[in-house]
């Protein structure tokens, strides 16, 4: 259980006021004052300074907070992991992002609950940015991303590969090109995407430094935040995507949307699970080998 001293001083830190703190946290100010007290007589450092009518970290109180959300971090994924072990059911919390949680994982998820019923699992979808945040913060368990990440910074490992296709409505001047060039498609067209942070996003704007084009040129005609949207707009030909096959494997086979080849350019990335601590959470190596053998059998 972390120290409520503690989480005092993190919630002061976040909001720059001990007033808004203490709001937060159901507190007096006075409590919240004396807490920060305790900590600095406990440290015999500084941890704020006034800045205005603001307050704002020192030099130690930075390196407290980096401490401290790493210790609250790994406390509630203690916390969960514990309850876990002897509860005769389990929760979990998966965070994915949109192309995994909207299309890969529904039909794998519905198969493993039928064979562990005791087990509930939360599926948390967001961007790749927000996936690493809440996982460092220690509100997932497993996190399953497209896109690049800091391999360095992160347990991981890969999923399969996936590949980015352009697709197009079939009654478009673009579809009766049969093929066109990335500069046409990214500096000069209607172009719809996700939001900035989103893993399809991170890899076309990869592709696009990668071949030497300028990312500063990229001309988005539209960014909405659901596939579901986007594909109804290029089937609409209001517009065109860059997606992943696996969003539009079902419209492409019905002939709603068509794939448009892209000159002499293919954009794959990875799906890859990412974790903090295999070892203290062994269902996170059981999921992964159950999504890993499922995927074997039946792709």
């Amino acid at each position: 259980m972390i120290d409520p001293k503690i989480t005092t001083f993190i919630w002061a830190a976040k909001l720059s006021s001990y007033t808004r703190a203490a709001e937060m946290l159901n507190l007096t100010q006075p409590a919240v004052t004396q807490h920060i007290k305790q900590l600095e007589e406990h440290y015999k450092v500084k941890l704020f300074k006034k800045v205005g009518r603001q307050i704002c970290l020192t030099e130690e109180g930075e390196l407290l907070f980096k401490y401290a959300k790493e210790f609250e971090a790994s406390s509630l994924f203690i916390e969960r992991t514990l309850r876990n072990k002897s509860a005769v059911n389990k929760h979990y919390n998966i965070g994915t992002t949109l192309t995994i949680g909207e299309f890969v994982l529904p039909g794998i998820l519905g198969q493993y609950k039928k064979q562990h019923d005791n087990i509930d699992i939360i599926i948390h979808v967001h961007n790749t940015d927000e996936n690493l945040k809440r996982l460092t913060n220690g509100e997932l368990d497993l996190s399953i991303v497209e896109g690049p990440f800091d391999k360095n910074k992160y347990k991981h490992k890969k999923m399969r590969n996936d590949e980015l296709v352009l697709v197009a409505s079939p009654a478009s001047s673009l579809a009766k090109k049969g093929a066109v060039i990335m500069e046409d498609i990214a500096f000069g067209g209607k172009l719809i995407l996700r939001e900035k942070g989103s893993g399809t996003r991170m890899i076309l704007e990869n592709k696009i430094t990668e071949m030497g084009l300028s990312l500063s040129d990229l001309k988005v005609y539209m960014e909405v935040g659901s596939i579901g949207a986007i594909k109804s707009l290029v089937q609409a030909n209001l517009g065109y995507t860059l997606v992943s096959m696996e969003a539009v494997r079902r419209e492409v086979r019905d002939g709603t949307l068509v794939v448009v080849p892209i000159t002499g350019v293919r954009i794959m990335r990875e799906f890859n699970f990412i974790y903090t601590d295999m070892s203290q959470n062994s269902f996170i190596e059981e999921f992964i080998n159950y999504i890993m053998s499922f995927r074997e059998s039946v792709v």
